[in-house]
Formats: structure tokens, C-alpha cells, sequence
């Protein structure tokens, strides 16, 4: 090789090396991928946590819950080029010569930090009764009446749902099913709403209304025979939201309610508990007196088996079996979804003052 090509060569591996270590940028990259496999990540793991906690309900077990409190996702790229040669004189034995290496090492660092959701504020969160304007927020946004209510209160101006209180099963009261499906059909035509009154005093006050202005007579007359169930008076529209588990007065419906842990045990009531654990009564037994009259939450199923299933909205192992919500099951995907929404909802607290666990994945 001539003296003049071994120094271009050199040059222009030099040249390239500095190129390839000063001109890229990590970051940017990696935005559109992490955004999208964390926040999958994240969706996915609180599906999975929160179904295996209301089957641990059902075993009569410990349900914990863990929160992830941040995620610092590190890259760092680090090049090298190596380039030596020899130029020999005219008369050397040697002759002329060069080498070129290159190295490239890629680290990608992740640490993600977990908090134990505990304390005595997280738990009375857990306890405490969802806030009744809560619940019909829900309603307002488009969620079906009879699917938010059935799931989410105990009982409406003394009606009460079906219970799963003690681990024993009290259905619900014919006319508390006959008020939700009405309350599905007006809410369809447009007849029921809901909206927030501010008061100087009262602070806010959640406000429900049935409409009798260009409303069909049809279901006008279903708006009358629910405030008939509800024993309200027939001539009002408007009705202030509070909570009780009794009447209220003649312009309050009272709503009783449920807590987080009232929600989630009346979905653990929807479990296929295995056979096995039937008979070592690890697991309350399945109710065998379900009504043929109950409202449309009897779909709902939570299955169970020995082998994962292929197609699962989300899938759990515990007590060496699989447990599972169908893919194709909307009915309990949607109640899952909406278990999900009420713990936002509710007040469980916040992470501050909590111990930390900060796991390097490397």
C-alpha cells in the first residue's frame, strides 16, 4: 500500500469513528418505544394485581397491594475506534501496513421503584364508603345504571342489591332489580341525569333529575314508577344525593354505597372456585340459591383451571391454579375495568412517609 493511500485510508477511518460517537442521540429514540411498553406494562400488572386480590377474598386471604412510584429508565452507549498503521521507509523489510477495530457497548438500566399501599389512612380508604356522586359520575359519563349500580351500591332509599356480607349471600329485592332496569332505559332516552349544586354551606351536592319536558309518554311513565319503587314523591323531578342506608327525606334519595372492599368481595362471589379447594374449604363455597330474577352481573365469571388459558383479559396464578377473565367476557372485563376506576376514586391515601423498594432490573 503507498504511503499516500495509508494516510487517506486512516484518515477517513478516523473521520468515521468521531462521526459515529458525536452525532447520535439515544433519547429520542427511545421515547416512542418506552412510553408505549411501559404504560402497557403498568396496565397489564394492575389488572393482574387487582383480580388476584379479589380472588384472595375469596380464600379468606391478605389482599396487598403494591404501587409502582416511578420508573428511571437509564441508556448509555459507549463507542470506540481504534485505527494503528505503520509506514515504513522505502528500503524496509516490513513493508507498509494498517488495522482498524471498533468497539460498541449498549446498557439499558431501568429502576423501578415500588410503594406498599398501607396505613391506616390507605386502609380507611378501603372501608370507607365510595362518595354517592362518585358513583352516578360514572353514570353521567356514559356507564349503564343498572351495571354501576349493581355493582356499586349496597342499597337506593332502602331497596337492597344482592350481598355478600359475612360470606353469606342475601339476594337482591325484586323491586331494587325492577328500579335498575327502568333506571337503564331512561338513562338511554336521555330522561336521567345527574349534575353538582354548590352551596356556601352544604359545599357540594350532588343533584339527580328526571325529565319531563319533551320526554316520550312511555318513558315519562317509567320515570313515575321508579320514584314509585324508590317510594319517592311522584310529583318531584329533582332529588339531592346523600348517603344512608335508610330513606331519606322526601327530597334526598338516599344511597347506600359500597366501599372498595364491599365492591371487590361481591365480584369474588362471581369466582368458579376449584373443585379441589371446595372440598378442603380453603375457599368459600359458589351460592346455590342464585334467583332467576337477578340483574344482568350473574354473567360475570371469574374462571379457573389447571393449565393458563390462551386468550385471557387477564390471568392469574394462585394455589397452584389458574384463575382468568375472558377476553370475550365484556361483561367482566368491564366490571374489572370499573373496579380499577373506583379505587381511583377512591381515598386510599397517599405514598409519602411510605418505605420505598427500588428494584434495579439490569
Amino acid at each position: 500500500m503507498k504511503p499516500n493511500t495509508l494516510r487517506a485510508v486512516l484518515s477517513l477511518a478516523l473521520a468515521c469513528g468521531l462521526a459515529s460517537t458525536g452525532c447520535t442521540h439515544l433519547g429520542p429514540k427511545t421515547v416512542a418505544v418506552d412510553r408505549f411498553d411501559y404504560s402497557t406494562a403498568i396496565a397489564d400488572s394492575w389488572k393482574q394485581q387487582t383480580l388476584l386480590n379479589i380472588i384472595k377474598l375469596r380464600y379468606m386471604d391478605l389482599p396487598v397491594f403494591m404501587d409502582v412510584a416511578s420508573i428511571v429508565s437509564g441508556y448509555s452507549m459507549q463507542t470506540g475506534v481504534s485505527i494503528n498503521g505503520t509506514l515504513s521507509s522505502e528500503h524496509a523489510i516490513q513493508g507498509n501496513y494498517a488495522s482498524i477495530g471498533g468497539q460498541a457497548i449498549y446498557t439499558d438500566r431501568p429502576a423501578i421503584t415500588y410503594v406498599p399501599m398501607t396505613g391506616e389512612k390507605f386502609l380507611r380508604g378501603l372501608i370507607t364508603p365510595i362518595d354517592p356522586k362518585n358513583v352516578f359520575f360514572l353514570l353521567q359519563s356514559g356507564y349503564a345504571a343498572d351495571f354501576i349500580l349493581g355493582l356499586a351500591v349496597e342499597s337506593l332509599n332502602g331497596l337492597r342489591n344482592r350481598s355478600t356480607a359475612g360470606g353469606t349471600v342475601r339476594e337482591a329485592d325484586p323491586e331494587f332489580i325492577r328500579v335498575l332496569d327502568l333506571l337503564r332505559e331512561v338513562q338511554a332516552a336521555g330522561a336521567f341525569g345527574m349534575r353538582v349544586e354548590e352551596d356556601k354551606v352544604k359545599g357540594s351536592t350532588g343533584v339527580v333529575f328526571f325529565r319531563r319536558d319533551d320526554v316520550a309518554t312511555e318513558i315519562s311513565e317509567k320515570g313515575a314508577e321508579i320514584r314509585r319503587l324508590l317510594k319517592l314523591p311522584a310529583d318531584q323531578q329533582k332529588f339531592v344525593l346523600t348517603y344512608s342506608p335508610m330513606r331519606g327525606a322526601e327530597n334526598e334519595l338516599a344511597v347506600n354505597s359500597r366501599s372498595m372492599l364491599q365492591i371487590m368481595q361481591a365480584f369474588a362471589s362471581r369466582l368458579d372456585v376449584p373443585e379441589a379447594h371446595l372440598k378442603d374449604h380453603s375457599a368459600w363455597p359458589s351460592p346455590q340459591n342464585a334467583p332467576t330474577a337477578e340483574s344482568r352481573q350473574q354473567n360475570v365469571r371469574i374462571h379457573s383451571g389447571k393449565n393458563k388459558p390462551a386468550s385471557a383479559f387477564a390471568a392469574v396464578r394462585y394455589r397452584d391454579y389458574w384463575f382468568w377473565v375472558d377476553d370475550g367476557d365484556l361483561q367482566a372485563k368491564r366490571a374489572l375495568t370499573v373496579v380499577m376506576f373506583f379505587f381511583t376514586l377512591a381515598d386510599t391515601g397517599s405514598p409519602e412517609k411510605l418505605p420505598l423498594i427500588t428494584i434495579p432490573a439490569q
